[in-house]
């Protein structure tokens, strides 16, 4: 197939998923062309049936804002009648939900172009529950011709929130199990835990320099803060507070997070709210147990007690115990590292996901067989 794909090229995890998606379809043979305002972060140039459209918004005195929406939408139509797409697949709902309802419109006098949006998180849970998105949130929802979620959580969420009739068809994130992989052993004596996000209030990174501080009263360890945004400054403070500012390093955005998670022992999540959480299942892939919380869509990725801890929102204090635990009790920290990668493998590995979405592709385009449209 030639399909679509546009999402945020940023760190957040939709963007990530998106490229991490477009990347697999294009080794089993599919052709894919991202359009997006950049390049994503993990797409690297020069990889066979890879494509990159750039989408250029141009400024006027007339417009205080870009429209970016309807230079996406145009930029969509442009390259799906170029390149002749099946599909487009689009990740977030606003705006590209959207944008890819009026490049579906503008095609529509020359054939049939169908559209997927995936819906990640913050997209219904934050910004689609605005008053003033709300609306159009919903209408692009419910326009789709197929809906996806990355968790059976989020998926209950956009019923209550927007009362969409329409079936969603959860597909969880993956993982590249031949990517993320164990390290032979950690070379580093020290005890490291690691923790990656955006830095967004809701990712509580203040909880992390606290766990740190606790766990230091009995195991020598550090911290890692891979990311950036606006927490990083609050949480720079806080760890000179707590006297723990030379064992937290913080390493900015990294593009290649596969190669720094294997060294760390464990993994911290101490979100308010994750869909999903796809930072602990790379973790869990790399043989590293993630101490999270139980908020959203994590127990459906983290079994208590078997491939990780999960705890109440905020309390530190009992995060803390559990991350000592795993740093004292070798046996404990083999076993769970053992189940933790057993469950990348057997539940969310690549060969197990991507082909859910390759059939579910076919199944929107052979909507339109049915419905009597042209392709």
């Amino acid at each position: 197939m030639k399909v679509g794909i546009t999402c945020y090229p940023t760190y957040g995890g939709s963007g990530i998923v998106a490229t991490e998606l477009g990347l697999e379809l294009a080794n089993r043979g599919h052709e894919v062309h991202f359009i997006t305002y950049a390049n994503p972060i993990r797409l690297d140039p020069g990889i066979p049936r890879i494509h990159y459209h750039e989408v250029e918004v141009s400024s006027y005195p007339l417009f205080q804002y870009p429209p970016y929406c309807l230079a996406l939408a145009s930029r969509m139509a442009e390259v799906a009648e170029r390149y002749g797409l099946d599909l487009l697949h689009v990740h977030y709902a606003i705006p590209h939900s959207i944008a890819a309802l009026l490049a579906q419109q503008m095609m529509a006098a020359r054939r049939r172009l169908p559209f997927i949006t995936t819906l990640h998180g913050t997209d219904i849970t934050l910004v689609g529950t605005d008053r003033s998105y709300f609306p159009i949130t919903k209408f692009s929802i419910e326009e789709s011709n197929g809906i996806t979620s990355i968790s059976r959580y989020l998926q209950r969420r956009t019923v209550e929130v927007f009362g969409v009739g329409n079936e969603i068809r959860v597909i969880h994130n993956f993982v590249n199990c031949e990517l993320y992989r164990p390290a032979p052993e950690k070379r580093n004596s020290q005890k490291l835990l690691l923790h990656i996000s955006n830095f967004r209030p809701v990712k509580r990174i203040l909880d992390c320099i606290q766990i740190l501080a606790r766990v230091r009263k009995q195991v020598d360890a550090k911290l890692w803060m891979a990311g950036d945004g606006p927490e990083r400054g609050p949480a720079e403070h806080l760890a000179r507070d707590l006297g723990v500012g030379e064992q937290v390093e913080f390493l900015g955005k990294q593009d290649h997070v596969e190669r720094l998670i294997p060294r760390a022992h464990v993994l911290l999540l101490p979100s308010e709210l994750e869909a999903f959480g796809l930072a602990a299942l790379e973790a869990m892939a790399c043989g590293v147990p993630p101490v999270a919380t139980g908020a959203g869509g994590v127990p459906e990725l983290v079994t208590h007690g078997v491939d990780g801890f999960l705890e109440a929102v905020g309390d530190t204090d009992s995060q803390a115990t559990r991350v000592i635990e795993l740093l004292t009790d070798d046996p404990l920290h083999a076993r769970m590292a053992t189940a933790a990668r057993r469950t990348a493998e057997t539940r969310f590995a690549t060969d197990r996901i991507i082909p859910q979405y390759e059939r579910y592709y076919e199944e929107v385009l052979g909507q339109g067989e049915r419905d009597g449209s042209t392709s």
